[in-house]
């Protein structure tokens, strides 16, 4: 499988009919000025010098809503973009707009420049929590969107926000699972940042609007990926990447940022994994050899070695890492066990009430 490389090209606020509460795109991108067809070029060069030619490479239109840019504007962009896919520079044509800037007019227009993945920036399906934030699409429009997304064959993925104006943890597992049943080909998740100069900012401090917590975030985000993976859906990006200008020294004033936030997360789940394996599972010596997948090393071990420690109050451990084996193997001398992740991450789930019930 190749590597995978996005060129981004960041429009910020461009094509944007509203002012959402959390947003301030120029506070997020870092960049102040908009963006010409001149400076989309000389990024993309610039990336593509420096890009083994082995990977799959993608251009990667972010920041604002990309098909409510003037059409001619949108015309101008994307045919640079389909060039360089022409030519076989590239490999695919991204790019992230609203729910409500979807309809089979623009649809055809993304088809004639050769767009292959349209992310759709939902955020929330709860009714209440898109008006308090003042997102101005509605349910509707994101089902609409989806529905013409996927019968014209686009990959789609879908962005949600976990502790919005008017957020819950249930709030926000509603909008999982009805994510899950519009079957995306990934998901992004962001936990709710207040961003300077936004009207988030200006509830904060009247103290009308309260944060989650990091606890808390990574708690439910825990839930919430264990569902996702459980059904097989991706979750490609947790949280924003962390910047100069997204730090608590620039333009964070309050919010659940921490830069390891997915690796603390992922570490999370398989705490619970092994938690739930420990109960079910008992070995014949207390000294266990584990062999797993280097991709799934830091996870298992945990972040700051938290799941480790806690096998080792149990056993004394050898991890053994290899990219011969895709799920985690446990041999205590006499047996190879074999970690169901998938099934540990099911009972988990029905545990908590979160399926199954």
């Amino acid at each position: 499988m190749k590597n995978h490389y996005i060129i981004p090209i960041f429009i910020p606020h461009r094509g944007c009919p509203h002012d959402c509460v959390f947003c301030n795109q120029r506070k997020i991108t870092g960049l102040d000025t908009e963006i010409t067809s001149q400076q989309i070029i000389d990024i993309i060069e610039e990336h593509l010098n420096t890009i083994s030619d082995s990977v799959l490479k993608e251009i990667a239109f972010f920041g604002g809503s990309f098909t409510g840019l003037d059409l001619k504007v949108q015309r101008s962009f994307l045919n640079i973009a389909k060039n360089y896919k022409e030519e076989g520079k590239i490999d695919k044509i991204r790019l992230s707009t609203r729910p409500d800037y979807i309809d089979k007019e623009i649809i055809e227009n993304l088809k004639d420049y050769d767009v292959d993945i349209i992310e759709l920036g939902v955020q929330s399906l709860d009714k209440e929590v898109l008006k308090s934030s003042n997102r101005g699409h509605t349910v509707d429009d994101v089902y609409r969107a989806v529905d013409i997304i996927k019968t014209n064959k686009f990959e789609l993925g879908l962005q949600m926000m976990v502790g919005l104006v008017g957020d819950t943890y249930n709030k926000s597992l509603h909008t999982v699972k009805k994510f899950i049943e519009l079957k995306p080909d990934f998901v992004r998740i962001y936990p709710t940042l207040i961003i300077r100069q936004t009207y988030l900012e200006s509830l904060y401090i009247k103290k009308i609007y309260k944060p989650f917590t990091l606890e808390d975030t990574i708690d439910y985000i825990k839930d919430y990926l264990m569902l996702f993976k459980y059904f097989d859906i991706p979750v490609i990006r947790i949280g924003l990447q962390p910047t100069k200008n997204i730090s608590f020294e620039q333009d964070v004033v309050a919010g659940p940022l921490h830069p390891s936030i997915r690796q603390i997360i992922e570490s999370k789940v398989y705490g619970e994994i092994i938690k739930l394996m420990l109960i079910e599972k008992t070995f014949n010596t207390k000294k266990l050899i584990i062999k797993l997948n280097s991709k799934s090393l830091s996870q298992f071990v945990g972040y700051k070695g938290e799941n480790l420690k806690k096998l080792k109050k149990k056993y004394n451990i050898k991890i053994i890492e290899t990219n011969n084996v895709d799920k985690i193997e446990i041999n205590d001398g006499n047996e190879k066990y074999l970690l169901d992740e998938k099934c540990f991450i099911k009972k988990y789930l029905c545990k908590h009430n979160i399926i199954c019930s």
